[in-house]
């Protein structure tokens, strides 16, 4: 007879992969906030320092589904652990480059690689750790590392920079990269020694085998519609923030102080909403209330003129739009059961890296050529998002959470993989 028992580590293998993927967006974000001084110091344009971040958003492209793979072929400690160790090593290489921006590129890349590694294991990690209902709270958790990295790239940098220099920055995060590195390969562990509930015990088909299950479902291809906008929305009005604000006469610090409170509020969201998606065992309800929030946040920061009302907005926009995330994956990972964690994590934020890059090079390309205002560019966002929040009323709740039978049961769910014809390619957890 199976015996399903909690485990307290599963809050270290926790920790270990938050202070993981928050070293990571650190690397992503430094030059962000230094866009000028960097481009100086290293004799490029600004577009060439842009380039650095986007580089992950491209990689991202690439590597998704390779990362997916692995991840559930070989498990997080292995999937997880590569993006560790090459977010350690190139973060110490970015720094040993020096004035070189060749080879801070490469490094930069070497890390953009390694980022798919981390972030299409936040599922699979609570999946394979966290009972049922602590699943929401955990993703939320791992998604608001991701938030908590960018808010320190984009306020501890400039503070660094000014201190010991780009050179001296730039190897001082390597350092720490590193050693968070080499904690998270040292300590972390592949599953616990029993797993923390029933459905953990059933059979999930590896990535290839469930993308033929997910696309095959109905609320699966409306979630990804969603997160292709709601992502979008979110890289680009961070990325544009600053133009976006300045044609109505707020000055840089504002636009900077609207960026950071964005981010402040999504912290503030991933920590309420999910847990409260847990607690009320529902996932549609809080998707569409989300949509609904942000929406709200991007119409304020669209038209308004007061710098209150603004920093209102931003903080709304955030506190809604990034709490919709880890929800929205746990909900995926669910309607898509039996497909694997990883495959449905990745699929989603591969999303959101392609919306990202249109929808910044669309506002630039559209804004006008005049004053440089955004704000038709942001009526078209504002629409897209109200036709989001549509779609999201269009989805149903999960059946693991509603308790069909269908999904629960070991036997069943075997004689639905066959029928798919992916009987014979399925995984068992151990």
């Amino acid at each position: 007879m199976a015996k399903y028992k909690v485990y307290g580590y599963r809050w270290v293998m926790l920790a270990l992969f938050m202070l993981m993927v928050a070293a990571n967006q650190v690397l992503w974000i430094t030059f962000a906030p230094i866009t000028v001084d960097a481009a100086s110091f290293f004799k490029v344009s600004d577009l060439m320092i842009g380039i650095l971040s986007m580089s992950f958003m491209i990689v991202y492209m690439i590597v998704s589904i390779p990362a997916s793979w692995v991840i559930d072929t070989y498990g997080i400690k292995i999937g997880a652990g590569i993006g560790a160790a090459l977010t350690g090593f190139f973060g110490l290489m970015r720094g040993w480059a020096g004035p070189d921006y060749n080879m801070v590129l490469i490094a930069q890349i070497g890390i953009a690689i390694g980022q798919p590694f981390l972030l299409n294991a936040i599922t699979k990690l609570s999946a394979v750790w966290f009972p049922m209902e602590e699943r929401a709270t955990a993703a939320g958790l791992g998604t608001l590392s991701m938030y908590i990295g960018i808010l320190a790239g984009m306020v501890v940098t400039p503070m660094l920079f000014t201190a010991k220099g780009l050179v001296g920055m730039m190897n001082l995060y390597g350092i720490v990269a590193a050693v968070i590195g080499v904690l998270f390969l040292a300590l972390s562990r592949e599953t616990p020694p029993t797993p923390p509930c029933e459905e953990h015990g059933d059979v999930r088909a590896l990535a290839m085998d469930g993308f033929k299950l997910m696309f095959k479902s109905r609320d699966f291809w409306l979630l990804m519609v969603i997160f292709f906008i709601g992502l979008g929305v979110f890289n680009s009005v961070t990325t544009w923030i600053e133009n976006i604000m300045m044609p109505r006469g707020f000055t840089a610090a504002q636009a900077g102080n609207t960026g950071g409170i964005m981010i402040a509020g999504g912290i503030l969201g991933a920590l309420i909403m999910p847990f409260l998606s847990d607690y009320y065992r529902r996932r549609t309800p809080f998707i569409m209330i989300a949509l609904a929030g942000a929406t709200t946040g991007l119409i304020g920061i669209t038209f308004a003129t007061n710098y209150y009302l603004l920093l209102l907005s931003g903080a709304t926009l955030g506190f809604f739009l990034l709490s919709s995330g880890p929800i929205g994956f746990q909900y995926g990972a669910e309607i898509t059961y039996p497909a694997s964690e990883g495959a449905s994590n990745g699929w989603l934020l591969l999303m959101g890296q392609v919306s990202g890059i249109i929808f910044i090079f669309a506002m630039d390309g559209f804004k006008s050529a005049a004053t440089g205002s955004m704000t038709y560019s942001l009526v078209v966002l504002i629409a897209l998002m109200i036709f989001s929040f549509l779609l999201s009323s269009r989805l149903k709740e999960s059946k693991i959470l509603t308790g069909n039978e269908t999904l629960l049961n070991p036997n069943l769910q075997t004689e639905t993989l066959a029928a798919s014809g992916s009987a014979n390619n399925i995984h068992v957890k151990n």
